[in-house]
């Protein structure tokens, strides 16, 4: 009778590691976790991992392959990865083929924005109470490093979040060697994405010359201080995204049309210039970021923060500056226009598409 073999310690990582996600994200037993998988090492090895919590009946586990049909022969790979997630014993096991937009942004976050759809649509028929994601140890490390040369803040140098909503990424603290011994014991083969090699590709440098260099030129264990940091830095920028969230609901105030007075096209926000000038900086600047996103805008530059907090010094002009996503923001000045009293009345009025007549 032939010997199970001894279970890695890599293994027994793993499973406690998503175990500990499942925990966390109070998943309750016996409902459906999807595995989003690509058919790479990274996603197999969670895939396998996953399996276990199957197998000992506390889960069910099924998974998604999701095609994006960006490369030659993506069909035969998409297939080979259903084959092997079958192989594991996971139920159900799809493929679902998307189209990435090619114009309005670029290709890596067009296909981000088809894979998570496609995911979001896998969610709802199947009725998931949670996706796994693959990413590691070392895919948040390339993060962390890509944020520094875009000068990003705090939010954005903390990485990948472990959880939002029913993404969870239990392998965040797993090297990517671990995971391709998950793969050798399961006996699985993955598949090598050409473009993680591809010189061509900002991410692509950072893991294959970036890093090793800094390993090299500065010693091991960058990585694991890189992948430190954004722990850290995540635990402080949520702490500030709430104290942000508390004083948004104080400071905000909406003001309707006024003949005469202001246009409002989608909405319009008012601000406590007081209430701003009173916050320090970290809790201003996102204070503004949630006037705009409740405006439907975008994530404004760290510039155009910094240029609607100088309308509250009122040594120049009171604007309009433009802040993201069609959203811009005006300073209230005293005068016939708007009278003491008005509730416009020292604000910082913030609108999209707004334009202002005299």
């Amino acid at each position: 009778m032939s010997r199970r073999p001894r279970l890695s310690p890599t293994v027994g990582t793993a499973r406690n590691l998503i175990r500990a996600a499942l925990e966390d994200a109070q998943v309750p037993e016996g409902s459906l976790l999807l595995v989003a998988c690509s058919g790479g090492t990274d996603s197999l090895a969670l895939a396998a991992t996953a399996a276990y919590f199957a197998q000992n009946g506390q889960y069910r586990v099924g998974a998604v392959v999701v095609d994006h049909g960006l490369q030659q022969g993506s069909a035969d790979v998409a297939e080979a990865a259903r084959s092997q997630l079958a192989g594991l014993g996971l139920e159900p096991v799809e493929v679902r083929r998307v189209e990435v937009a090619t114009a309005g942004m670029g290709p890596e976050a067009a296909a981000r924005t088809a894979r998570y759809e496609a995911l979001d649509a896998a969610v709802e028929q199947h009725r998931a109470s949670a996706v796994l994601l693959g990413h590691t140890l070392d895919d948040q490390a390339e993060q962390v490093l890509l944020g520094l040369t875009r000068g990003s803040g705090t939010r954005s140098l903390s990485g990948m979040p472990s959880r939002r909503g029913v993404y969870l990424r239990p392998f965040l603290a797993l090297r990517r060697a671990e995971t391709e011994e998950v793969c050798r014991f399961n006996g699985l083969d993955p598949w090598h994405d050409p473009t993680n090699a591809d010189p061509s590709l900002v991410r692509s440098r950072v893991r294959t010359q970036v890093l090793p260099y800094l390993e090299d030129a500065l010693g091991p264990g960058i990585a694991e201080s890189l992948y430190r940091t954004s722990r850290i830095l995540a635990q402080d920028a949520a702490y500030l995204d709430e104290l942000a969230e508390v004083e948004y609901g104080r400071l905000r105030r909406t003001a309707g049309s006024e003949p005469g007075k202001e246009e409002y096209d989608g909405g319009t926000l008012l601000l406590s210039e007081a209430g701003l000038r009173a916050l320090p900086p970290a809790l201003r600047q996102r204070v503004l970021a949630l006037a705009v996103f409740e405006l439907g805008g975008i994530q404004p530059s760290f510039e155009r923060l910094l240029a609607a907090e100088n309308l509250l010094r009122r040594t120049g002009s009171a604007g309009p500056v433009q802040l993201g996503g069609s959203v811009s923001a005006y300073r209230q000045v005293r005068g016939a226009r708007v009278p003491q009293g008005h509730p416009s009345y020292g604000s910082l009025v913030l609108g999209k598409n707004l334009t202002i007549r005299e």
